[in-house]
């Protein structure tokens, strides 16, 4: 499988808001109730939004065959070289494939200089806690929030790199 990694350009906003929405809707079916999703979905995936994003964080996406299957949103958190991992989301049907690993490691890379990665997993996100302590990450505390009205919990992970 030929995955390239690519940082995000206007042109390819639709196809990140449905990567995002099918994501979502996969992963917290149960969790989070859809129209609390769909509300994050629309403010957080809005247009402006990526702008945003395009211009003051490190959005990559993966493409397969032309077509983008999942993205990984970093956000510098300080001067110590800390960031955050805000998203990192794929299609459904390409999950377990080694494409989140590639496209966490080519952020990373690419961002440079990478001390701290921090990410916020919500507790039920059974298959993305694996995934991150699978690759290092660390537990460092429980968080509970109010998300667009609905209680959640989530556990914050640290990467500490070499």
């Amino acid at each position: 499988m030929n995955v390239t990694i690519r940082t995000l350009t206007e042109i390819d906003m639709t196809k990140v808001q449905d990567v995002a929405t099918k994501s979502w809707n996969d992963t917290y079916d149960g969790v989070i109730p859809l129209e609390v999703q769909s509300r994050f979905l629309q403010q957080a995936y809005s247009r402006a939004t990526l702008l945003h994003r395009i211009e003051h964080s490190h959005f990559f996406i993966a493409v397969l065959d032309s077509e983008i299957i999942g993205f990984a949103n970093f956000s510098l958190l300080d001067e110590n070289h800390q960031v955050e991992l805000g998203a990192l989301y794929l299609l459904p049907n390409v999950t377990g494939q080694g494409i989140g690993t590639h496209l966490l490691e080519t952020g990373i890379g690419r961002i440079g200089q990478v001390k701290e990665v921090l990410v916020q997993v919500e507790k039920q996100n059974k298959d993305a806690m694996q995934f991150y302590l699978s690759k290092g990450f660390t537990y460092i505390k429980e968080c509970k929030e109010i998300f667009y009205g609905h209680p959640l919990e989530s556990i914050q992970l640290m990467l500490y790199l070499k």
